[in-house]
């Protein structure tokens, strides 16, 4: 790589979606460089565009961004981690206006030729190759024992009322390849519901993708004082309750919590829902053969495995890449 002259800052570039932004976070925290949040929203026609034309990014993309969006314009920072389809034509211009002095990193399949990046992370169930091609085990994300540490100190007295063992439940809902079904529900929340009797403190939380009428058959549903389920108001126990959770539940439609939920090294249940892919049916094989998750029968079983760390290694990947010292903090 060229000697970067550009302040020694990264631009996490977003399209706005909360997971794949994540993903970038948890990506450039673990770089350690300081973070400038970078959210894209293109005008049309661009936002119509696939990720590429011809198997080329968008033409003239910079002229596409939408007056809501944040100005992309020098100082070009050092390095750039950008996620989702509507990044991956400002990623490929920014790298080329900065004369190729910005590192460009793009996670998940891009969808077109990695040649137009420094550095692709996709999953491995992608099966995406190349030479600045690296598929890891799952997603990167911000879960770190500082971070689950931290926010368990910070937000305990939310959950002291809940006897233990504590179990998380991590509900999403409907996606391109599953569906969370009344029949899913009421199996789900039948289980659920003999986990409290048994006495089993639930902290339950869930996402857009549930919808409103599901989330109003699970609190309907599920009863007592062992039992309690985020409302979406205040601030976000997410990662309090990976930290303070025996067991964790989670839905089979997210590679995301799945791998958030697998770098806490504690046991990770996966919810079925009706739908198949035959890729997640490969990151779902590969979670279980490295011992991180077991399917949920609608009982809990203990045990123990590495955390998945696949973020750290990443991350040391890049640092080497921009010649920065091996402890973050020191960049």
């Amino acid at each position: 790589m060229t000697q970067n002259n550009t302040p020694p800052q990264c631009w996490v570039l977003s399209d706005g979606r909360k997971g794949t932004e994540n993903q970038c976070l948890g990506l450039a925290e673990a770089v350690g460089l300081p973070i400038t949040m970078k959210r894209v929203h293109p005008k049309a026609p661009w936002r119509w565009l696939p990720e590429a034309v011809f198997g080329r990014p968008w033409p003239m993309a910079m002229r596409g961004l939408g007056s809501d969006s944040d100005p992309l314009s020098p100082e070009w920072p050092r390095l750039l981690i950008a996620c989702g389809r509507q990044t991956v034509a400002y990623s490929v211009a920014i790298r080329r206006m900065s004369g190729n002095d910005t590192y460009t990193v793009q996670t998940q399949n891009p969808r077109i030729d990695p040649k137009f990046f420094d550095l692709v992370v996709p999953p491995k169930h992608d099966k995406m190759k190349g030479k600045n091609v690296m598929p890891i085990v799952g997603s990167p994300n911000r879960v770190t024992p500082e971070l689950l540490e931290t926010e368990t100190k910070r937000m305990t007295s939310h959950f002291a009322s809940l006897p233990r063992p504590l179990v998380a439940v991590m509900i999403g809902g409907n996606s391109r390849h599953f569906k969370l079904t009344p029949s899913c529900l009421e199996w789900l929340c039948g289980h659920l519901q003999s986990l409290i009797d048994e006495g089993y403190g639930l902290m339950i939380t869930t996402s857009r993708r549930t919808g409103a009428s599901n989330e109003a058959y699970i609190r309907t549903r599920l009863t007592g004082s062992n039992c309690m389920i985020w409302d979406g108001e205040g601030e976000n126990p997410y990662f309090a309750m990976l930290g303070l959770a025996d067991h964790i539940l989670v839905t089979e439609e997210s590679t995301n919590m799945v791998t958030e939920a697998a770098a806490t090294g504690k046991p990770v249940h996966v919810i079925p829902l009706e739908g198949e892919s035959e890729k997640f049916s490969l990151f779902h094989r590969e979670m279980r053969e490295i011992g991180a998750t077991r399917p949920f029968i609608g009982v809990l079983e203990s045990w123990t495995y590495e955390p998945i760390n696949e973020t750290a290694r990443i991350a040391g990947v890049i640092r080497r890449k921009l010649n920065l010292s091996e402890n973050p903090e020191a960049a």
